[in-house]
Order: C-alpha cells, then structure tokens, then sequence
C-alpha cells in the first residue's frame, strides 16, 4: 500500500510499505477514504518532538472502512463505516472507565520512554512518534487499528467524509477546549490562534453559550473566517498588544476563560519571539510558550486557562507567580475523544454544527509531502487539508 512516510526533518515521502495485518484478535483493519494533516503533525514535520524514526507512518486523524476484523471483535463488521478517535484506547483501565482515555494505561508499549520525559506515560497514538507508541499513521491506504470494539465510531452513511472526519480528534479537541472553561451566558472567551482547533473551539464556545468569543491571529484569512463563521470579535497579534487590547475590550477585567489553541511553536513578535526562537534552536527550551504566557497574563482574576494546543517538553518564562497569586485554574490535556465523538456526531446530524467549514484543501495522498509544506509555511490561504487515498 502506499503511505507517507518520516524520512528526517521537513523529509516526507509517499511510498510503498507492507500493507497492515492483524495481530491481535482484538483488532481490524481499516481501508482509509479520508484523513487529514493536524497541526500538531507539523511538530513531527519540524522535528520538534522526539523518538521520530525513519520509515514512521505519518497521521492520527482518518476515517474509512472495516475490510477485516479479528476473530474475538464483536461490535464491528466488515463494511462498517468508522471514524476513529486519535488516541488508542482499551476502555477496560482505570482511566479509560473514568472517561480519560488519552491516557489509557494498557496501549503505550514505550511507556518507559514516556515516563522519563512526563513522569507517567500518555496513551498510544496513531502515527505520533515512539514516546506514544510508535503506531503506524493513519495517512495511508490502510491502518491495524487495535481494540477495535472500543475504538472505532460507526457513522451514517448520509453524512459526507467531509463532515465527520474531524470527529477524530480536532473537532472534540476544539469542544474539550471550550468545555473545560466551564463557560456561563455572560462569559468572553479569548481564543489564541484561529487555525482549525481555534476555530472550532470558538464555534464550541458559541453553542455552549459564550456571549463573546474574541479570536487571536495574525492571517487575515483566519481571522475572517473567525469572525464569519463563529461570530468572533479578531485581534491581529502583529498590529496590536494583546494584553492591552483585551483590557480594553473587557472594561479592564480581562476574559472570563482563554483557550491556547497554539501550543510549541507559537509565533512572537519582537524581543520576546526572538528569544523564544533562539532558546529553541539552541535546544535550552523544547517549545515557544508564547500563547501560553499572554493567555495566563490576560485572563481575570479566578478564571480558567484552558490549554488544547500541543507541548512536548520543557518551557521558560512561565508567569506561575500570576497563576498562583491571581486563583486562575489551568485545565488541560490530550483529547478523550472517545468521550465526545457521540455526542458530537449527534449535534452534526441534528445541524447543530457543520466542522468542515474549517477545510480549505483537498488533495491526494501522493501530495501529502507538498501539502505539509504548504500548511507549514501557511502558503495558499491554507487551513486545514484533508487527503484522499
């Protein structure tokens, strides 16, 4: 089958590799018919997170159909179709029954790795580097996926590839994001980078009933799409000082909540984004916090910083004193996308919310390497691509 493969930094290629089998009776196989490039995939592409190796299948976000399924799966049959959820997930652990199945205990066979770097391991993940498993990516004509009566999401036949391929994981991302800011009628919710998670954290906002949403990017499209598509009120980062505008924009209290949906490799203006960047290059700090800092620096006194975009390791310039000393609340995580993705596929089918509207390219497998770049470089207006074996 063909596949995009990690060959090194920013060295991507579409080739052939063996086509996937079961090896537990507890798995299938799954034929992929759409799977997109994540924003967090460019971390891989940049290098940025450790234990890539050469011949890693790339992607944890695809959708597709059942063609085989071991012998003791009870729930699935052959011609099913599935989205499935990013995290790899027994359902039977302690944490998996307590609805946190990102970090389910039984699916990270390198949790030893994981362990060093984060204290406890995370769950395995599709296509997302050895510290989560080293499973095989879903960017490819065919992914093993493992526990496959608890993994896997039937979806309806009437509903397109398009509008329930981000159930996989930056769709439930985006309501994690806004359901853990506990949002009230009256609340502003500040949202830090208008991408695909951003957005679909703020359209999250909306249908929990923020009153406000104010969108923080630097792309003019991003920000448009913002304002059209989820009623955002746009704050462009390179023209104007966050932490003064939204002071001003909130009659000096600051946003009720503020959602990071950046991450590592935020981008910073002037001294600050300077620093960032050599400390990263010179490896004395593993991510860009710059997100993270304004956001804990503009939200009001006793409010939720709710944190979706991804961080690998160690950061700098932390303003903790604030945290602590101004009663804000920090919630956080990998998504448990197996906790949302029915509830989510429900507001789909009653209308309720249509994710696609944060697509903007469609391309073929073979093109998977260009597409990344592009994205990267955010060239063509480019938001979100979904890829088509």
């Amino acid at each position: 089958m063909k596949a995009n493969v990690w060959f090194g930094k920013r060295d991507l290629r579409v080739i052939d590799v063996p086509d996937p089998a079961i090896i537990n009776p507890h798995d299938c196989i799954v034929r992929v018919t759409s799977t997109a490039i994540c924003g967090s995939d460019l971390h891989l592409y940049s290098g940025y997170v450790p234990t890539m190796m050469r011949g890693d299948i790339m992607g944890h976000e695809f959708m597709g159909e059942v063609v085989e399924i071991g012998p003791e799966v009870k729930s699935l049959q052959v011609g099913d179709r599935v989205i499935v959820p990013f995290p790899i997930a027994c359902g039977q652990c302690l944490t998996c029954q307590d609805g946190f199945t990102s970090l389910c205990e039984n699916t990270n066979p390198n949790a030893a790795a994981a362990e060093k770097l984060w204290g406890h391991a995370t769950a395995g993940i599709f296509g997302y580097s050895h510290l989560t498993g080293g499973y095989a990516g879903g960017q490819a004509e065919y992914v093993r996926v493992p526990f496959a009566d608890f993994g896997p999401v039937k979806v309806p036949r009437h509903l397109s590839d398009d509008r329930v391929l981000l159930l996989t994981d930056i769709f439930p991302t985006g309501f994690m994001a806004a359901e853990m800011c506990g949002i009230r009628p009256d609340d502003t919710i500040a949202v830090w980078g208008a991408g695909p998670v951003g957005l679909l954290a703020m359209a999250s906002a909306r249908l929990l009933g923020a009153a406000r949403i104010i969108a923080i990017d630097r792309f003019p499209e991003r920000l448009a799409k913002a304002e059209k598509e989820c009623g955002a009120e746009t704050l462009n980062y390179e023209l104007h000082s966050v932490l003064d505008s939204l002071r001003e924009m909130t009659g000096g209290r600051g946003p009720d909540a503020c959602i990071d949906a950046v991450g590592m490799e935020a981008h910073g203006c002037g001294i600050v984004g300077l620093y960032d960047t050599a400390k990263q290059r010179l490896k004395l700090q593993q991510d860009r916090p710059t997100a993270l800092r304004e956001a804990m620096l503009a939200c009001k006194n006793g409010g939720v910083v709710s944190v979706v975009g991804v961080y690998g390791g160690f950061i700098d310039k932390v303003p903790f004193g604030s945290v602590m000393n101004r009663s804000l609340t920090i919630r956080t995580g990998q998504t448990h996308v197996h906790r949302y993705a029915p509830r989510l596929l429900q507001f789909i089918e009653e209308g309720r919310i249509d994710p696609s509207f944060v697509i903007s390219h469609h391309a073929r497998l073979a093109d998977a390497p260009t597409c990344f770049s592009t994205f990267m470089n955010k060239e063509d207006q480019a938001i979100k691509f979904v890829l088509n074996p």
